[in-house]
């Protein structure tokens, strides 16, 4: 069933865990009520409580949120605090603009989509596992759309290569039984999350678990087999198994920060035979005793790996340093406009 604005929730059925029961203090328990994001628009966030639906606008006094976050509201429904996150899911911006732009939090399970047909890309699957593995979310590969492809064992055989205790399901989305192979992730408390390129299935999917048609379909283009995009928007559903489902809008482009443990782990072989170096700051190019050179000579690692571990490592280097600096940036701007008024305060009293 879909959230909406005329129901109630009990805190259980929207995602209540004891990592935020452990939060609280006595005042929350007896005058403060907890509620969670369930959307977030240009002007404001949509939350669910047990009191109903409450809309709460963007103002600079509060924190950046996204669609999951959990919050303290006073009796009257006004912010007090933001709750400790369990988990988050953050990209940088897309475009030239350098910022950090949140995806969901508070996801227990992520569901990496990715079709079979001319779409298939393991350079992207393995983006999607570097940035679960470094939120600590459980990542579960979904392979859709096998009957618009002739080697679809072929295709989920080279996913299960990338880690071979990786969960995967091939399913047809369109097909509601097949949709409910997902369910045993979907439980009471838990908070899963669909992530993939546009027109892979997600929405497909996730009319498949929610049980009617919640999110509109599109088909995919025919000249190159890529999607449209049909969802536009982050949103927080309620699923009758217990759990409850974040949709997000398909990303062609999601580019990475501050993600050097996901990537390690990910690229766990990589990472392992990079350890073997004969220098610590080896770049694997022609340096002697390079362990990476010799295990690629030998067969033992895969060059498209090797050159994709290399290029994630470059970008989130990148993007943490520039987004770092910006943050920087800001805090200096922050201390002298503060130091501007501090002064202007000074002036006026000598002046009175």
């Amino acid at each position: 069933m879909t959230s909406n604005a005329n129901s109630t929730y009990s805190i259980n059925q929207i995602g209540w865990n004891n990592l935020f029961q452990q939060q609280l203090t006595l005042d929350d328990l007896e005058h403060n009520q907890m509620a969670r994001v369930s959307e977030h628009h240009r002007s404001g966030y949509t939350l669910l409580s047990e009191q109903g639906a409450i809309n709460l606008a963007i103002h600079k006094a509060l924190p950046s949120m996204t669609v999951g976050d959990w919050v303290v509201l006073d009796a009257q429904g006004q912010f007090i605090r933001l709750l400790e996150r369990q988990s988050l899911f953050s990209r940088k911006a897309a475009g030239e603009k350098v910022a950090e732009q949140l995806i969901a939090a508070n996801v227990t399970t992520v569901f990496i989509v990715c079709s079979l047909n001319d779409d298939f890309n393991l350079n992207r699957i393995e983006r999607y596992l570097a940035i679960a593995h470094d939120a600590d979310v459980e990542p579960v590969v979904v392979l859709t759309k096998a009957d618009l492809c002739s080697d679809a064992e072929e295709k989920r055989a080279s996913v299960q290569a990338l880690d071979p205790m990786l969960f995967i399901e091939t399913l047809d989305a369109r097909d509601a039984n097949q949709c409910h192979q997902l369910s045993s992730w979907c439980k009471s408390g838990k908070t899963v999350a669909f992530m993939g390129s546009s027109g892979v299935g997600k929405s497909t999917l996730v009319n498949g678990l929610l049980g009617e048609d919640t999110q509109l379909t599109g088909a995919i283009r025919e000249d190159d087999s890529k999607g449209r995009h049909t969802t536009t928007s982050r949103s927080l559903h309620i699923l009758q198994t217990g759990g409850v489902l974040i949709d997000t809008p398909g990303m062609r482009e999601i580019q990475i920060h501050d993600c050097a443990d996901g990537v390690e782990q990910t690229f766990g072989d990589v990472q392992a035979t990079i350890e073997r170096c004969r220098f610590s700051d080896c770049k694997h190019q022609n340096e002697p005793g390079c362990a990476v050179i010799r295990a690629l000579e030998s067969g033992e690692l895969d060059p498209r790996r090797v050159n994709n571990y290399q290029k994630l490592m470059r970008e989130q280097a990148w993007n943490g340093a520039s987004l770092a600096e910006q943050r920087s940036k800001s805090k200096q701007f922050t201390k002298f406009a503060r130091s501007v008024q501090n002064e202007n305060r000074s002036r006026k009293k000598e002046f009175n």
